[in-house]
Parts: C-alpha cells; structure tokens; sequence
C-alpha cells in the first residue's frame, strides 16, 4: 500500500475530478497494492481491456472502473478492509447533486458516488496508526 501522503493526494484528486477516469482508476489500485499494467495509447486492440489489466495473485484481470461504478469501488472496499463499516449519500443542492462517502470515521465528497468512496477510502486506509488502533486487518504492516 502506498505512503498516506501519496493515498491522501489521490483522494484530493477523487474529490476534485468532475467525472471518471481510466487514469485514475489505474492510480488508485496501485495505490491498494496491486500490480498495474496499464493499457498504451498507441493501442486500440479491442482485446485489451480499457485502462489496463491489474495482477491479483497469479491471475491478471480487467482493470475495474473503480471511479466511475460504485458496485467496483465497494468490492475494492471489502476485498481490501472487509471489517469496515461505510456509507454512500446523495445530497442534493441548488446546482447539482454531490455524494459524501463515509468509511472508517473518514469522509470523502465527490460529483460522482463512486468517486466519493474511492476519496473516503482513501483516508480510511491512509490513517494507518490509526487503523491499527482499530485492529483493522486490512492496515497491518506486511
């Protein structure tokens, strides 16, 4: 797992972003520990999957819209922490509509839900000491 400042970065970036991105999506599963490959510009091979394959023990996969599908974001969250405990909601304003995102005791906002548990989730795992103090098993040190 990446250090907090570079997981809190990356959930400034969720909650600043005005919709989804492959780019991003690759950001923050190499962020979660996992190998990225990412798909080069220079291909437009349909048989490799959008934004790149990710390597999940021996198995390469599609790399999964994690900024733009909340069921993604939320299989990411359990896989990752599945102790903890989150929320998604819609709040509505005169302008437009925004999520705010809660997991672990950390908040994360953003235009799109999915977006705004990535930035939630982010926090969440870039507080590690306290996470430990949790006994959260997805923040122990390998």
């Amino acid at each position: 797992m990446d250090k907090p400042d570079n997981l809190l970065a990356l959930a400034d970036r969720c909650e600043a972003t005005a919709k989804p991105d492959r780019a991003l999506d690759a950001d923050i599963y190499e962020a979660l520990g996992f190998t990225v490959r990412r798909k080069p510009r220079h291909l437009l091979n349909r048989r490799t999957p959008a934004g790149g394959i990710y390597q999940q023990g021996a198995l390469w996969k599609a790399l999964g819209s994690v900024s733009a599908n909340i069921d993604v974001a939320v299989g990411l969250l359990k896989q990752k922490a599945p102790g903890w405990s989150w929320s998604v909601q819609c709040v509505v304003g005169e302008d437009a509509a925004a999520f705010q995102a809660l997991v672990a005791e950390c908040s994360g906002n953003g235009t799109v839900g999915a977006l705004a548990l990535c930035a939630a989730m982010l926090r969440a795992f870039a507080g590690t000491d306290t996470g430990r103090e949790r006994g959260n098993p997805a923040l122990q040190q390998d």
